[in-house]
């Protein structure tokens, strides 16, 4: 339905009843839900419901069982602030989603390629096998750019404390690009605070989700590792897994890892001078908006934009799940 071009405040998310109420607190000052009714002519029901809308909006305050009006200036700028964030939200999805056309594209155009006749599987197994797979892919093709998801604690490990070293040596010599998404839980890990540190220092990228779906790697535009088991721990499989050499298969699990990108958080410790963390820091001393603005010499519109940013970051939908999320996954640290 369009809007009701005459009253302003309905652009805002107020119904015609809800202005009409405010307006009608805005005469009084300070007034009861009895005496509002008796003002309106409503029952004290529906004005308790009203007012319960108003008060959760920002422009009405209650003390004591009493409605104050909150200056018109005030209470329409946390309104029109509420409602760029949530325009800021709208666009930052249609932004993901205009992005994902062009992943979307990629596997048509692979998938159109692709004629008839066996994929090229290799079979392959061992450790040893799959990191000496990978450099010997980054050598013939230099860089490749490698994407891969690594789920279990014992995979993550072995990486951690035998394997790390040639693939962070690859990176430096230019020969590989690397992104990687894991579990948030495995940062607890002995040593791989290091690891991650050399690797992203070496130029590779990595990210933490709540959970991943399996191990899974994507390398370069036509090859992609498929464990035998999907789902499955890959080093309690003795390494078992499948390179293919399609270009229709590599699209469809770039498509799942950029997926996964997407929705995943950055390392905490590459978010301890970010704003958004610091706005969740404060808010959990518990601050409000205009003492972490003054804090942090910002406006109140700018920490409110970085309350959605972290929002929508953590797959949050309350500031209150956003502070909880941001401290299990280590921001607040």
């Amino acid at each position: 339905m369009p809007a009701d071009t005459s009253d302003p405040l309905s652009a805002l998310g107020l119904t015609p009843a809800q202005t009409s109420l405010y307006t009608a607190v805005l005469r009084l000052h300070r007034a009861t839900c009895a005496s509002l009714a008796e003002a309106t002519g409503d029952t004290p029901e529906l004005l308790a419901r009203e007012l319960e809308t108003l008060v959760r909006l920002g422009v009405v305050d209650e003390q004591a069982g009493e409605y104050l009006a909150r200056h018109p200036a005030a209470a329409l700028g946390h309104l029109i602030a509420a409602r760029l964030d949530h325009l800021a939200e709208e666009s930052r999805r249609i932004d993901r989603v205009l992005g994902s056309i062009r992943h979307l594209i990629h596997q048509y155009d692979a998938g159109a390629g692709h004629r008839a006749g066996q994929f090229p599987v290799e079979p392959v197994a061992g450790a040893g096998e799959l990191y000496g797979s990978v450099i010997g892919l980054a050598v013939q093709a230099p860089p490749l750019e490698l994407l891969t998801v690594v789920p279990d604690q014992r995979t993550m490990s072995d990486f951690t404390e035998r394997h790390a070293g040639p693939w962070i040596d690859a990176q430096h010599r230019g020969l590989l690009s690397c992104r990687t998404v894991i579990p948030v839980d495995l940062l607890r890990l002995p040593g791989l605070k290091d690891t991650l540190v050399r690797l992203e220092r070496a130029g590779g990228r990595v990210r933490t989700v709540r959970s991943a779906p399996s191990w899974f790697l994507v390398a370069g535009s036509e090859v992609a590792g498929l464990p035998v088991q999907w789902g499955g721990a890959l080093a309690e499989n003795a390494y078992r897994f499948n390179l293919v050499r399609a270009g229709v298969v590599a699209a469809a699990l770039r498509t799942l890892f950029e997926e996964l990108w997407a929705r995943a958080a950055p390392l905490p410790w590459a978010r301890s001078g970010d704003g958004v963390v610091q706005v969740l820091r404060l808010s959990s001393q518990g601050m409000s908006d205009e003492a972490i603005a003054r804090q942090l010499g910002v406006s109140v519109r700018t920490v409110r934009a970085r309350f959605a940013e972290a929002m929508a970051a953590l797959g949050a939908h309350s500031r209150f799940q956003a502070g909880v999320e941001a401290a299990r996954r280590g921001w607040l640290a």
